[in-house]
Order: structure tokens, then C-alpha cells, then sequence
């Protein structure tokens, strides 16, 4: 299994490989190659800055030569003026880096804005319910993605496949029932030397939480419940698990679900349906 930085070392290569194809023709044909220069990261909108280290490790791999210095950090909450950083070095250098970092950094950033959105508003409301996110993420850029959200105050539900067992509706009705799936999964774990995983189960109805409380896991995933109906089924667990909310549920319709006492709630949202923060990659002249 590869490691998170040889996942994203992956990515810069395929996103470099995408964009400059034979040649970046436009900076070839009007800046010389011995040309040196500097640009500067500028904030244009209010968030959490998230991306900084991954945006050094564009630079870096693109020209090792590129000089950065960084005045931002990530998780710091940025407004329109802000400069992050500045980079020096050959201009053709900053010119083929400028839009790869800048997706990362501003979707990232729009992430971690978002997340912190979300989670700031369930502790206004006095709750102690966590937000996490879902394996709804942009192919290549999950790891980038999942460090966004902690980085905007979120938690990770499971990186992938590979680090949590979460029995959902499909699992539970190829097995035939909550009974089959939970046994089946502590099964595997016992045989394959897997203890160490986490067990969720994913419940559409009353009778399936009692099942699933009955064969015994780590979490509970109440899905498409009522805030009623989930209030009541925090009561049932009565603390026996972890539980979390899932299911169409939003920014506006959240609090109820918090309230009702469960530990986490999940939200797809964050990462595919976010908004990128506004930022630009400037060149640094003189009158600067």
C-alpha cells in the first residue's frame, strides 16, 4: 500500500503530465530560460488557508531551485489582502506551477472554510457533536481532500476501504441482514488479523438497531432518521457505541441532529460540493 506522500507525489506528476503535455508553449515563446523573478500567493476572500505544505512540495518537485517563504500557515484564517507566501526563482519555473498549486490550495482552503463552517456551528449550539467527512472526494485527491477537513477543524471518517468495516444497506442486504453482516465482519477480522479494525453498521429503521446493538459494534450509522427518531435512538444505545447521523443531511437541517445527541454527523458535501477560496498567483514587480 503506498503512503500519503507517495500518493500525492503520484498526483503532482499526473497533474504536471495533464497540463504541460510537450511544453508550456506560451511561457517558452516569451520568457527566457535564465529569466528569474518572484510571485506572491494573495488571499482575495475570508477562510481557513489550508494547503501551504502541498503547495511547497509543488514547487519543490517542479524546481528544486525555487526559493519559498512562507508567512501563513495552514489552518490560519486568512482575508482579501493576505500574502501566504512569496516564491523566487526562474520565471518559466513559476509560470508552469502557478495553476497546479493554485487548485490545490483553493479547493483545499475552500474545504477546511467550509469544515470549519459546519463545526463551529454545532459548538455555538452547544453541542459535542464532531463533523466527519465520506469517501465523496475528488479521485487522486482524496488524501488531499481528508487533510482539508482536519486542517478546517473535522474529523476523517475512514481514509478509504482499507482502515474501517462499514456495513451500508448494500452489504446488509447481500448478506441477508444486520445479523449476517456484523458476524461475517468479526469473523474476517478474527481470521485475517484484522482486530484492530473498527466495526460500523448502517440502520434504516428501529429494528435493525436493536439487531446491531444485540450482535455488538463500534458505531452505529442512523441513516435518513428524523431528529425524533434519532433522539430516541441515542436513548436505545444508551451509550453502548458510537453513533452517527447520515443521509441528505445539511448545514441547515444539522443542528436538530446534533441536539439529539449524536456523536458525529456526516456530510458529503464537504468535499464535492465545495467552493474554492479565491486566490491568485501574482508576479512581484518594482512598484510592488
Amino acid at each position: 500500500m503506498l503512503l500519503v506522500e507517495e500518493l500525492n507525489d503520484k498526483l503532482i506528476e499526473l497533474a504536471f503530465s495533464e497540463d504541460i503535455g510537450d511544453g508550456d508553449h506560451t511561457t517558452l515563446c516569451c520568457i527566457p530560460a535564465d529569466a528569474v523573478g518572484e510571485s506572491k500567493l494573495l488571499i482575495k476572500e475570508e477562510g481557513v488557508l489550508a494547503g501551504v505544505e502541498i503547495a511547497k512540495r509543488v514547487f519543490y518537485r517542479f524546481d528544486p531551485k525555487l526559493q519559498v517563504e512562507v508567512f501563513i500557515e495552514d489552518g490560519a484564517w486568512v482575508k482579501p489582502g493576505d500574502i501566504v507566501m512569496i516564491v523566487k526563482g526562474r520565471i518559466q519555473s513559476l509560470l508552469q506551477t502557478e495553476r497546479l498549486m493554485l487548485n490545490i490550495l483553493q479547493r483545499m482552503s475552500g474545504i477546511a472554510t467550509m469544515t470549519h463552517k459546519y463545526q463551529q456551528a454545532l459548538i455555538d449550539a452547544g453541542t459535542k457533536t464532531r463533523v466527519l467527512d465520506t469517501r465523496k472526494t475528488t479521485p487522486g485527491m482524496r488524501m488531499l481532500e481528508k487533510e482539508a477537513v482536519k486542517i478546517g477543524g473535522g474529523l476523517n471518517h475512514r481514509i478509504g476501504l482499507f482502515d474501517m468495516i462499514l456495513l451500508k444497506d448494500n452489504h446488509v442486504d447481500f448478506c441477508g441482514g444486520i445479523h449476517n453482516a456484523i458476524s461475517k465482519a468479526k469473523q474476517y477480522c478474527k481470521e485475517h488479523g484484522k482486530n484492530g479494525l473498527k466495526i460500523e453498521c448502517e440502520v434504516r429503521n428501529f429494528d435493525e438497531l436493536e439487531e446491531a446493538l444485540r450482535e455488538g459494534c463500534d458505531r452505529i450509522m442512523f441513516d435518513n432518521f428524523t431528529p425524533e427518531d434519532t433522539r430516541k435512538a441515542v436513548e436505545i444505545v444508551g451509550g453502548r457505541c458510537e453513533t452517527e447521523s447520515s443521509g441528505g443531511i445539511t448545514f441547515d437541517t444539522m443542528i436538530p441532529y446534533a441536539q439529539a445527541g449524536v456523536d458525529f454527523i456526516s456530510f458529503g458535501a464537504l468535499t464535492h460540493s465545495v467552493k474554492g477560496l479565491d486566490m491568485s498567483f501574482k508576479a512581484v514587480t518594482k512598484k510592488d
